[in-house]
């Protein structure tokens, strides 16, 4: 795994992409919803646009608003990482 998806909010974030396209906007606020607390924007950006720098994310512009999706490589760390985690806890 590499130092990109180390942090848990990054790893979050793989995850909610694991289901479909989303704004960064939109997961944000599932993120808050999750931890209950205010994320702020510097710190959410930063992580996403860490995903993106490494290749884990794509981002494309549809309309006024940049839509994030995970690459094929993003992926497969997550799922990788979803595998370890069951091994963990069976």
């Amino acid at each position: 795994m590499t130092k990109y998806v180390q942090s848990g909010m990054r790893r979050d974030v793989l995850a909610l992409l694991a289901a479909e396209p989303r704004r960064g906007q939109q997961l944000k606020t599932s993120l808050e919803t999750h931890y209950d607390e205010h994320i702020e924007p510097k710190t959410f950006y930063g992580a996403l646009d860490a995903l993106v720098d490494a290749g884990h994310v794509q981002v494309e512009t549809e309309g006024v608003h940049d839509v994030y999706d995970l690459t094929p490589g993003g992926r497969s760390m997550l799922e990788t990482h979803v595998d370890w985690l069951v091994e963990q806890v069976q």
